[in-house]
């Protein structure tokens, strides 16, 4: 190849559309919930140990207020606060939930944010206008900030966003205090595992949420901590119907030390239970129960995503609720879902834990639970079984004398009538209730294509063809009128006549063929 000198050479770095990237990240929020679990995060990073909550619907724009009384914020955390990738939490390994810088960007989907602040004396007061709207004008909004004194040992921070903007419309009286409260134990920090592991690290956070009465007046708040509580064990079945619905077991807490094929190490902290429906109906759920339980994996003790998968059958999961947590595992933006499940670290922890949940499986309490479960199961089948023999019974004695109820009965009183003398002698040779003609009987050493129903009306309600059917079973004839409508108007493209008297029917289209009636009641007479 021949050699060529550049003439010119310039070194370029890449352009970031600003405005684009603060919608991209705050459009990539949608729950307003998700404004709420995202103030717990930062208030916890904060230092607090109370932080309150509230949601006001108004006329024009809803509010959502968050205050806390963590450490404040000096004016470098105010700017990280709004601006974006630029988060003061330098170390996420340590007591420490978001650090990307995006949560708070959720806030920019609203008309107005006013940031209160206070830190060693000093208040922050921080207004942006319309921030939404700007972005979507293409520009970047801006916030005055406005700095005071304040009485020392006042710290703590005010955020209240008003008109809050979701994907599908912000509705305040979407958010009742029951859902929020199972929101808040499923998808945030107050369903927290940490506590389990690390106790001498853990700080009780107590989390309040006041509603509007016009949201929802049936309490005066909500008020909640930040640990997510296994039901009480109960190792033994109950003296109930269902005896293991509300056994229980609990595992760990158990630090797994994990090593990836790359030489990567990790720890994954590993606790759950396993129970029936009461023990796990005494859980929080946020959205369809079934979906919420299984193995969960987290970060920051805080779940992310299912991986049912380290169940070996799909239909035991139901039965477990295990949290596995990794400081190494990463999350998109909204923190919604792992964004590493390529890696060999990811790719460790998944076998780790397809080990660890093995041997829960194996566990012979669990083995005796789900054997405990089929014993209760086939139990109430029996239960239930005998209920519904006692109730045919009883109603076979206040009848006093058979009647059938259905095809099969229709047969069986033809066989009965037989047993007891009846003339001429029609005898069952084959059946089949999905056939159109679903009997074949004999009679006087000839076989007959039948066709057997309840009523005699019920033939030609089903449309079933006659040209193959020699006789009718029946227990009796149904509507008459029907029949007489029938008869005037024709049957599939042919003549029919129903002579009751006789119990005949003649049909044909170009020939006739006579159809022979049973009323099988008339044979006990």
């Amino acid at each position: 190849m021949q050699e060529t000198t550049p003439e010119k050479q310039t070194r370029k770095r890449p352009k970031v559309n600003e405005v684009n990237e603060f919608l991209e990240i705050a459009s990539d929020f949608e729950d307003p919930l998700e404004v709420i679990r995202e103030a717990l995060s930062n208030s916890y990073d904060a230092g607090a140990t109370e932080v309150e909550i509230s949601i006001k619907s108004r006329a024009q724009e809803s509010e959502i207020i968050i205050e806390d009384n963590g450490r404040g914020m000096s004016e470098s955390d105010l700017e990280s606060f709004f601006d974006l990738g630029n988060s003061t939490k330098s170390d996420p390994e340590h007591d420490s939930i978001g650090y990307k810088g995006h949560g708070t960007k959720i806030l920019y989907k609203s008309n107005q944010i006013i940031v209160d602040t206070a830190q060693e004396g000093k208040n922050l007061h921080a207004v942006m206008d319309k921030p939404w709207d700007t972005l979507n004008n293409r520009e970047l909004p801006e916030y005055e900030v406005t700095e005071s004194t304040t009485r020392p040992g006042n710290d703590g921070t005010r955020i209240k966003v008003t008109g809050f903007k979701s994907g599908r419309g912000f509705a305040p009286e979407s958010l009742t205090y029951n859902k929020i409260e199972h929101y808040l134990k499923w998808k945030t920090l107050a369903g927290s595992t940490k506590y389990h592991f690390h106790p001498e690290q853990f700080r009780d956070l107590e989390i309040t949420v006041r509603l509007d009465d016009g949201i929802d007046d049936s309490r005066e708040r909500l008020v909640t901590n930040n640990k997510l509580e296994f039901p009480e064990e109960q190792l033994d079945p109950g003296e109930e119907p269902f005896p293991e619905a509300r056994m229980c077991k609990h595992y760990g807490p158990k630090t797994l030390q994990i090593e990836a094929d790359n030489g990567e190490t990790t720890e994954l902290e590993v606790v759950g239970m396993v129970g029936g429906k009461d023990a796990r109906d005494e859980l929080p759920t946020y959205g369809r129960h079934s979906a919420q339980f299984g193995i969960w994996l987290a970060k920051d003790h805080i779940k992310v995503e299912r991986l049912n998968e380290a169940i070996s059958h799909d239909n035991e999961f139901i039965h477990f609720l295990f949290i596995a947590n990794s400081q190494d595992i990463e999350l998109s933006a909204n923190r919604e879902k792992i964004r590493n499940k390529s890696s060999a670290i990811y790719q460790a922890i998944e076998t780790e834990l397809n080990y660890f949940l093995s041997k829960v499986a194996a566990d012979p309490w669990f083995k005796g639970y789900l054997e405990q479960r089929r014993v209760a199961e086939l139990n109430r089948k029996a239960s239930t079984q005998q209920k519904s023999v006692e109730e045919r019974k009883k109603a076979v004695t206040e009848r006093g004398r058979f009647e059938a109820t259905n095809q099969s009965e229709v047969i069986l009183g033809l066989e009965r009538s037989n047993r007891e003398g009846a003339k001429p002698t029609i005898t069952v040779e084959d059946f089949d209730l999905g056939a159109d003609v679903n009997a074949l009987v004999e009679q006087n050493g000839r076989l007959y294509g039948s066709s057997v129903h309840l009523k005699l009306t019920d033939h030609f309600e089903e449309d079933k063809p006659l040209e193959s059917v020699g006789k009718i079973l029946c227990w009796e004839i149904g509507d008459r009128d029907k029949l007489r409508e029938i008869e005037r108007r024709g049957y599939q493209n042919g003549h029919v006549e129903f002579d009751l008297e006789s119990n005949r029917i003649t049909y044909g289209t170009k020939s006739r063929h006579t159809i022979h009636i049973v009323e099988v009641p008339s044979r006990f007479d």
